[in-house]
């Protein structure tokens, strides 16, 4: 395997793509990391389904507020003017289509846009969660993940064979390798590492892979 992004590049990667005045949820874990690189004079204001509106980066450690703490039970920061509501509130921003943007994790992800993010089979997590009201409250879904697993198998697939999220929902995937559209159930590639080819990047890919008018290089700063 060529070299690959680490997980605070695909997630830099991620946030320069967050719209000015956007609402975004982050998903628990991995996608928790996109909060710090919010680009420099756009206004992203981030929804954790606890209850809290705009909150900013984790502080460092030592200066947490444990009465501050987001759906992952992460201690976070609050920025200038954020808002704390019940649960049930929070969830009706969910599903009410408030949010321009969910930030996920992803075991698959089908051409189709379907996702499985919450169960590996027998042991694992009991229960999908709020990540089922995420994937079709939101109006855009975007997967942050490595392009394959621990093993070498692919996570962009054909049809996702792991307990679905959600179907149909995600519009991109920002992976290790390449930023990647979900178009008319379809992997449309937007860019890749330089450093890997079109073959290359398909052959550690579960699915075919489409290619636009033309394909960007994946250009990430050292982090």
């Amino acid at each position: 395997m060529t070299t690959k992004l680490t997980n605070a590049q695909i997630a830099w990667r991620a946030a320069q793509d967050l719209p000015d005045a956007a609402y975004v949820n982050l998903g628990i874990g991995f996608p928790e990391m996109v909060a710090k690189f919010k680009p420099k004079g756009r206004e992203v204001t981030y929804h954790t389904e606890n209850g809290i509106l705009d909150f900013g980066e984790a502080p460092p450690a030592g200066e947490e507020d444990w009465d501050l703490i987001n759906a992952g039970k992460k201690a976070v920061t609050l920025n200038p003017g954020a808002s704390f509501f019940h649960h049930a509130d929070s969830f009706a921003m969910v599903r009410g289509g408030h949010l321009d943007v969910a930030v996920l994790g992803a075991y698959q992800v089908a051409e189709s846009g379907d996702l499985a993010n919450w169960s590996t089979g027998p042991g694992s997590v009991p229960a999908v969660g709020g990540a089922m009201d995420l994937v079709h409250g939101a109006k855009q879904v975007w997967v942050i993940t490595d392009h394959v697993t621990k093993k070498g198998e692919p996570k962009l697939v054909e049809s996702c064979t792991l307990p679905l999220t959600g179907v149909g929902c995600v519009t991109r995937v920002y992976t290790s390798l390449a930023v990647v559209d979900v178009v008319d159930k379809r992997f449309v590639v937007r860019e890749k590492l330089a450093s890997i080819s079109l073959d290359d990047l398909q052959a550690v890919t579960g699915a075919k892979l489409a290619v636009g008018d033309t394909i960007g290089e994946l250009n990430v700063p050292e982090i």
